[in-house]
């Protein structure tokens, strides 16, 4: 398995970024790479859209409201890898009008070496943390 990890600080409340990101089925209110989710199963299964038309099915796995995280799983997407479970968390920055949100992810890559696929998944979570900057920003 390999894994890989994203943070970024952003000058908003723990609660502010969460009010955004904290819907599993809200990816399109702050990722622009993905302009289209579909929610089934009572929001436990999410139907992206990326930009360039790739379909990705994802279900929650867990989801802690008063600690800002949660877990999902990829059922079915374009990417090199099997087993993957990631996990998105907001963590309050004591005594900071600001928190730091975290994005990291466990895998097993198919046909390509570890340092592909964890560039890919790191690049993606990085990107997607930036646009959560961004958006919050706006």
């Amino acid at each position: 398995m390999a894994s890989t990890t994203a943070s970024i600080e952003i000058p908003a409340p723990a609660d502010r970024v969460w009010q955004l990101i904290g819907g599993f089925d809200a990816l399109p209110d702050w990722l622009p790479f993905i302009p289209s989710s579909e929610s089934s199963e009572g929001g436990r299964v999410r139907t992206l859209t990326s930009g360039d038309g790739d379909v990705i099915v994802e279900r929650l796995l867990t989801f802690d409201e008063e600690a800002r995280t949660y877990s999902y799983s990829i059922l079915k997407a374009p990417f090199p890898a099997t087993d993957y479970v990631a996990t998105l968390k907001v963590h309050e920055m004591p005594g900071q009008d600001a928190s730091r949100v975290e994005w990291s992810g466990v895998f097993t890559p198919v046909g390509v070496g570890d340092d592909e696929v964890v560039a890919l998944f790191h690049g993606i979570f990085s990107d997607g943390l930036a646009a959560l900057k961004q958006s919050l920003a706006a």
